[in-house]
């Protein structure tokens, strides 16, 4: 039994999102003291087979966190330091707006699974703009996820994500733009061709660089090919693939299941995976995979699959602070089980 195990039966204790502030507050406290330096030896696996270079930017490894633990970027070093490769924070949107009501996040112990209607609860990209202008920044890429704001008409939208990448801009190294969340009323809808244009076009042409945009693994087939075709014709730097899931698969245990928002975690992992795979056939432009991650034999199934990176928020709750760095040595074994030199050369075997 881990250190972990014994945290995690205090921390399941309590509310969800009490147990998530309390890991933020211990990450905040550490952050700025020199035991991060501890943190970064107990839980970095540094190895040039681990190293990718993903549209222009180096990760030294493939493992980042999901938009949705920091969402402030209040902590965005100390997750650094435990072993991720990338941390991407948000959603942040053009105002400050408080979220739904509590309870919204829901724990699925029995599925290894979340259910959030979290509704992009942040202190909006005035604020969050100054914490990112003060810095200091972690020493991996940092993403910038955007989402819209809950009071913004649809047909102003590009306007708002607009004005948060304005408000970012100089401190993301690449930008995700979420139109995808189950918990923003109507947002899905802005998956449809003309508002993908009018959205990322804008983006494009003020600068946003490299530009990443987030879909839901709810969308038809078709309806993401269409997506897929704005992707490539817009020359976006890469997809992250996927958002929760408002589908609830069978085999769910736990009573939570009947809860409103996006189910994470297990559950979708191998739907994940498949989508991962079918987005790949049909561009090369890099992917992000999500959705289940929290082991490496999942995650290698998920850059086998055409990811060049995967992130994960469900599996740093269930797993604890030692994931990226129990993925990150697995992924080393399974590299050199099957004679890859790097994990460049992992990507995409498994497709026809």
């Amino acid at each position: 039994m881990t250190f972990y195990d014994l945290a995690k039966s205090a921390l399941f204790a309590l509310p969800p999102e009490t147990a998530h502030r309390a890991v933020h507050s211990l990450l905040s406290g550490v952050q700025g003291t020199p035991a991060i330096r501890l943190l970064r030896r107990r839980y970095t696996v540094a190895d040039p087979r681990l190293e990718t270079t993903v549209f222009g930017l180096d990760f030294a490894n493939p493992v980042g966190v999901a938009a949705g633990f920091d969402k402030n970027a209040e902590i965005p070093r100390a997750l650094a330091a435990l072993g991720f490769g990338h941390v991407e924070i948000g959603g942040v949107t053009a105002e400050r707006q408080p979220g739904n009501p509590r309870p919204r996040l829901f724990r699925l112990p029995e599925d290894e699974a979340l259910i959030n209607r979290m509704g992009f609860n942040n202190e909006g990209a005035d604020r969050i703009g100054e914490r990112l202008d003060r810095g200091p920044h972690p020493d991996v890429p940092l993403g910038i996820n955007i989402g819209k704001s809950k009071s913004t008409p649809l047909d102003q939208a590009a306007d708002d994500y607009l004005y948060t990448y304005e408000r970012v801009a100089d401190a993301g190294d690449y930008f995700a733009v979420n139109v995808s969340s189950p918990n923003t009323p109507g947002l899905r809808s802005l998956q449809n061709r003309e508002s993908l244009e009018a959205i990322l076009g804008r983006l494009k042409d003020a600068g946003a660089d490299p530009l990443v945009v987030k879909f839901s693994p709810d969308l038809p087939r078709p309806a993401i090919e269409e997506a897929l075709d704005v992707v490539d014709d817009l020359a976006l730097d890469g997809i992250i693939a996927t958002n929760t899931t408002t589908q609830r698969p069978d085999g769910l245990t736990n009573p939570n299941k009947a809860e409103n928002g996006g189910l994470s975690g297990k559950p979708i992992e191998d739907e994940a995976t498949t989508l991962i795979r079918f987005i790949a056939e049909r561009t090369d432009t890099p992917i992000i995979g999500v959705g289940g991650v929290s082991d490496a034999e999942g995650t290698y199934e998920k850059i086998r699959a055409g990811a060049s990176l995967v992130q994960l928020y469900t599996g740093l709750v269930y797993e604890g602070p030692a994931v990226a760095r129990d993925i990150n040595e697995g992924l080393l074994a399974l590299l050199e089980r099957d004679g890859f030199d790097s994990i460049d050369a992992a990507v995409g075997v498994d497709l026809d």
